[in-house]
């Protein structure tokens, strides 16, 4: 009991101890259930820089004002992560309008400037755009090897209907993780889920900084790590998880989710849908949320899932970005 309660207490007070904590522990384990109940406290707050920006963005932010910097240089949003500089959407610009001919050199000299110059291990290169509109993508753009990406942002508000949910299978069951304890788990399942789309240990070390700022956003009282854990020759691994947080700065009752994934050996088995639905619930009730939002590649299956318990479209993202070289 002891060496539980030590585990419980131990939050560590920097990003990058806390990364390096998570190697080696007992992922899941014998979990208990943490404090749920997670509750708004509504304080009178100027307006920030971002509060006009689109719904994707704004939530965006949320977790850039937590451990990184928002900083607004007329034209565009500094965004930085001093934490995790290879983030590549923790570390960009983001512009109130498209692109047009000739923007090339100016907006690349102000990413060197502002990211890559103090950040060297930021060597990608990433501009959002908070625009309405699909925007054209600029030859010279396409020239430097920029792809131009839509998300799709997506709003559920407390109250809206939704489909029934397909019951959980026998032994799996919806969890409220506990972080950092639970955190390699988490990593784990993200590096087996992206494993065809990045280099292992480069994303790891991505993976397991995210999850330091969770678990710091976590214990700040400011969200939960949510998952399904199922059993497996008697042991219970995490099978699907996802991330719920609010805006701290906010007393509207707004909620984001983050990554929202399932192992690859245990898809095709309704956990996506059980997980998202048990989240929601979970934000509503526990988190007294009264709008969550999730933002998705349109192109992507999991879009459906999100739509059938009961997300409704909305404006889009937009994001020039490409990959360091």
């Amino acid at each position: 009991m002891a060496d539980r309660a030590a585990l419980r207490g131990r939050f560590l007070r920097r990003a990058e101890a806390l990364a390096d904590s998570l190697h080696g522990r007992d992922p899941i384990g014998a979990m208990s259930e943490p404090e749920p109940t997670l509750r708004a406290v509504a304080t009178a707050r100027p307006l920030r820089i971002e509060d006009d920006l689109s719904l994707g963005w704004r939530t965006d932010l949320i977790f850039a004002r937590f451990d990184g910097q928002v900083i607004d240089r007329g034209d565009h949003l500094l965004v930085r992560t001093p934490g995790n500089p290879t983030y590549w959407w923790g570390n960009f610009l983001l512009y109130r309008q498209p692109p047009d001919a000739g923007d090339l050199a100016r907006w690349m000299a102000a990413f060197d400037e502002e990211i890559a110059t103090p950040q060297p291990e930021s060597t990608h290169r990433a501009f959002g755009l908070d625009v309405g509109e699909r925007p054209r993508l600029p030859p010279e753009f396409a020239a430097a090897g920029f792809a131009l990406n839509e998300a799709t942002v997506l709003t559920l508000a407390r109250g809206q209907p939704r489909a029934p949910v397909r019951a959980l299978p026998a032994g799996a069951e919806f969890r409220v993780l506990e972080l950092p304890r639970d955190g390699a788990a988490v990593v784990d399942k993200q590096v087996a889920v992206d494993a065809a789309r990045y280099e292992p240990q480069g994303y790891r070390v991505f993976a397991e900084r995210q999850m330091a700022r969770y678990a710091a956003m976590q214990c700040a009282g400011l969200g939960h790590w949510l998952g399904i854990v199922a059993q497996f020759d008697g042991r219970p691994v995490l099978a699907a998880s996802c991330g719920l947080f609010r805006d701290p700065a906010r007393a509207d009752g707004l909620g984001r989710f983050q990554y929202v994934s399932t192992h690859p050996a245990w898809r095709r088995r309704g956990l996506c849908t059980a997980l998202v639905d048990a989240a929601c619930r979970h934000g509503f009730e526990a988190m007294d949320l009264r709008t969550l939002v999730m933002v998705a590649d349109p192109a992507d299956v999991a879009i459906g899932i999100y739509e059938s318990v009961g997300f409704r479209r909305g404006t889009s993202t937009w994001q020039l970005e490409r990959a360091p070289r």
